[in-house]
């Protein structure tokens, strides 16, 4: 079983930036797609980022141009580098593959980004 730990949030003002890290607990090679997902307060969880094997991104609307998903699978590793935050960014993030996020419990505790004006 692939076990996902998000780290690397915090707090930072509009326009600054976070890399956030995704690390996986035995091989993450055969999990074709990750992705980063994120919830604020009072929303449903949303759509971020997602990245194949091959390297093929794919973004939201919202975060286009401004975050960037990337993978590292020697370290079992996803990265999500923000950049030019602004305070409507401010979410908890979470990793998963896309193929398991109907599962309940496929979901870790994430990590909170907070965005200040």
């Amino acid at each position: 079983q692939v076990q996902l730990v998000e780290s690397g949030g915090g707090l930072v003002q509009a326009g600054g930036s976070l890399r956030l890290s995704c690390a996986a607990s035995g091989t993450m090679f055969s999990i074709n797609v990750m992705g980063w997902y994120r919830q604020a307060p009072g929303k449903l969880r949303e759509f971020v980022a997602t990245i194949t094997s091959g390297g093929s991104t794919n973004y939201a609307d919202s975060v286009k141009g401004r975050f960037t998903i990337s993978r590292d699978n020697a370290k079992n590793t996803v990265y999500l580098q923000m950049n030019s935050l602004k305070p409507e960014d401010t979410a908890v993030y979470y990793c998963n593959a896309p193929r398991s996020i109907w599962y309940k419990d496929s979901w870790g505790q994430g990590t909170q980004v907070t965005v200040s004006s």
